[in-house]
């Protein structure tokens, strides 16, 4: 084979093609995250947490309505006795042997100091709490399956690369072992470029360990069999429409990460525990009915077997005494709670603010980059040329042509590579706002 012909063949672009096999899938960055909201166990947990919160509010809902109890009961009675008060001169008193007793006793409590609707309020709290945390748990998940993906693309373009310095060393040392067979070479280069084979193919054992890492937790992550073989898609490096975000970055942080909204609602609920700490020193108010058929009647001597029936309706008051002494403290500790909760607030927005500086700076410097390794990919070109002009011409020596392709080939790796960054940089922006 021609040397041109192979040098062409090795310097083609580094965009990944990929012949698939049956276990294969080449899937798109959104198609990812889609199999990932669908499959992940972690957010199937968080569902599940959401729907328990949800169900806990309908719970909480029931303390708005009346207690109803009901009772039924047969029963055999035995004898009586009647004796004096000193236990003598016992005699025995018949009594009806069927007994029954039936009640319906209703409830309802009409003030409570606030503490039901209070209650309900709290749990409708936390299951948005709840929600908001599998949303965060979603873009979490989502922004790890970015990092795996984009770490993917580069593992196989970084294969891409050490194939070609292989293929190259491969090719030097032929050259080496026709000019030692001639006497115009030594045994020390053959050795050098045999030590440089093996540690490239060392190199290649070691991006092939962790493409199959990767590949691991992406298959559990999108719920993909564990022999398949992710491909990315290499339509993930086009750039050209991503926006440049502009200085408003931080109100959208404020209002829409799930962080802040979590402790803003954590906060509500630390003021709720206040509200229910007071409830404590208002009495209870109950509006109670019951209705009662009791027989035999008992307690007339001779007893007399007949059903007593017997109603009422009226109004119960209760008060806890140790409210006197105890709500004070309980006061006090939820107000201690309440500015904690209004502490981590605050320390959520400064962290938020710090944490959507940085993503935006990064994804600025990230085009930057980006600008640069295009540049050096233009001027490692340049050189290539020159240099395969000059071989041509059996000006320069093979080693200088393979030294010129490889940097021509690594450049352009460097600009892809820059582009990913470029993408996980606005990823990792997106998810500090809260719009991943």
């Amino acid at each position: 084979m021609k040397i041109q012909y192979w040098l062409a063949l090795f310097l083609c672009s580094v965009q990944i093609g990929y012949a698939q096999t049956p276990n294969e899938k080449i899937i798109p960055i959104d198609t990812a995250f889609a199999m990932a909201g669908r499959n992940s166990t972690h957010l199937h947990l968080s569902k599940s947490v959401t729907e328990t919160a949800h169900k806990a509010v309908d719970a909480a809902n029931n303390m708005r309505l009346p207690s109803l109890n009901v009772e039924i009961a047969a029963k055999y009675l035995g004898d009586g006795s009647i004796m004096n008060r000193d236990f003598t001169h016992a005699q025995n008193a018949p009594i009806p042997h069927f007994g029954n007793n039936f009640s319906l006793e209703a409830s309802y409590v009409v003030f409570a100091g606030g503490a039901i609707s209070t209650t309900i309020e709290k749990a409708e709290l936390e299951a948005q709490v709840a929600a908001l945390a599998h949303e965060k748990n979603s873009m979490d998940i989502r922004f790890l399956v970015a990092g795996h993906y984009l770490n993917l693309y580069k593992l196989y373009n970084q294969k891409k690369v050490f194939q070609k310095n292989i293929e190259q060393t491969n090719e030097l040392i032929r050259q080496v072992k026709a000019k030692l067979s001639a006497g115009m070479a030594l045994d020390n280069d053959l050795t050098r470029y045999e030590l440089m084979q093996q540690n490239l193919e060392l190199a290649i054992i070691e991006i092939d360990n962790n493409i199959s890492i990767l590949n691991k937790h992406l298959c559990i992550t999108l719920g993909l069999p564990s022999e398949t073989t992710i491909l990315p898609d290499s339509s993930v490096q086009n750039i050209e429409n991503l926006p440049l975000f502009n200085a408003g970055l931080m109100n959208d942080a404020i209002a829409q990460r799930p962080e802040i909204k979590i402790h803003s609602l954590k906060k509500d609920l630390a003021e709720k525990d206040v509200r229910l700490a007071h409830a404590d020193k208002y009495p209870s108010i109950v509006i109670i009915g019951a209705d009662h058929l009791n027989g035999p009647i008992t307690f007339e001597i001779p007893p007399v077997n007949k059903n007593l029936n017997y109603w009422y309706l009226g109004v119960g008051i209760s008060y806890k005494l140790e409210s006197l002494y105890k709500s004070g403290k309980n006061i006090a500790l939820a107000k201690t709670a309440y500015n904690t909760a209004e502490l981590a607030y605050r320390a959520e927005i400064e962290n938020t603010q710090t944490a959507v500086h940085e993503a935006q700076t990064n994804y600025a410097e990230a085009f930057d980059k980006l600008q640069t390794y295009r540049k050096s990919f233009q001027l490692a070109t340049e050189n290539y040329n020159v240099i395969n002009n000059r071989y041509k011409n059996d000006l320069v020596l093979i080693t200088e042509m393979l030294d010129a392709s490889n940097m021509k080939l690594k450049a352009e790796l460097q600009v892809v590579n820059a582009k990913l960054d470029v993408v996980f940089n606005y990823f990792k922006l997106q998810r500090e706002i809260g719009t991943l």
